[in-house]
């Protein structure tokens, strides 16, 4: 293989790995630019590799054709490793806090973008520039619809500033409870264990994604929850992101 084909394919595991990072960065996730640039140039230079070691090996036949019963090149195996060993490096941006699950998408992403290193890696250009489409169409544009869905269905994201998590996140479900609301999921977002300036006591912040029947304004929502004692604030996080 030229030196200048090799080249080729790790710049473009670079600028596909990038590409797929940037949107995990813009969200904030755990595995952004560099992480992603990473594992796609690594599984591009591991499928080099095999690449090289199955030229070598049939240089070496050609030469001594004795040699074809005893040198073997499996062009699937190093592949098979990095597949595999992605799963720990995904593991680690799966986080689970009470029934919430988050990070699946990102550890999905990583373990996509070690795929298109692969391709990359073998020549398989067509196929790695396609996946890449095809992954930014899920991340971006079925993101869009499925917030609009969300919407739709009155599906909202509240963040909670509060002191006394018992008393407050009791009050929540009694809240929701007697106004028909359905709590889908409870997120721990961040300030923990920091003081507000006129307490002692530490501020939480928490993320509840709400079902809120079409009936029920999320500003009347909203201000129910901040009229009580222990509840700090309480915004509309989608909005408050826009």
């Amino acid at each position: 293989m030229p030196w200048y084909e090799v080249l080729i394919r790790l710049g473009l595991a670079t600028l596909f790995g990038m590409i797929i990072g940037l949107e995990r960065e813009h969200r904030g996730r755990p595995a952004g630019i560099k992480t992603h640039i990473l594992v796609c140039v690594g599984a591009a230079v591991v499928s080099l590799i095999q690449v090289y070691m199955i030229e070598e090996t049939i240089k070496m036949i050609g030469d001594d054709s004795s040699l074809a019963s005893v040198l073997k090149a499996d062009i699937g195996r190093l592949g098979a490793q990095v597949i595999s060993g992605i799963g720990f490096l995904g593991a680690g941006t799966i986080l689970r806090d009470k029934g919430s699950i988050k990070g699946l998408t990102t550890a999905a992403t990583l373990w996509l973008t070690a795929c298109v290193g692969l391709a990359v890696g073998m020549g398989y250009y067509l196929i790695s520039a396609a996946s890449v489409i095809l992954v930014m169409i899920v991340l971006v544009i079925l993101h869009l619809i499925q917030n609009l869905v969300q919407n739709l269905r009155g599906l909202k994201r509240i963040e909670v500033s509060l002191f006394d998590k018992d008393d407050a996140m009791d009050y929540i479900a009694n809240y929701c409870a007697s106004n028909n609301i359905t709590i889908k999921s409870i997120e721990f977002a961040e300030n923990a264990g920091a003081a507000s300036s006129d307490s002692e006591r530490p501020l939480l912040t928490y993320v509840y994604t709400v079902l809120i029947p079409r009936t029920t304004s999320i500003d009347r929502v909203l201000m129910d929850w901040k009229m009580n004692q222990h509840i700090i604030s309480a915004v509309d996080s989608d909005h408050a992101a826009e």
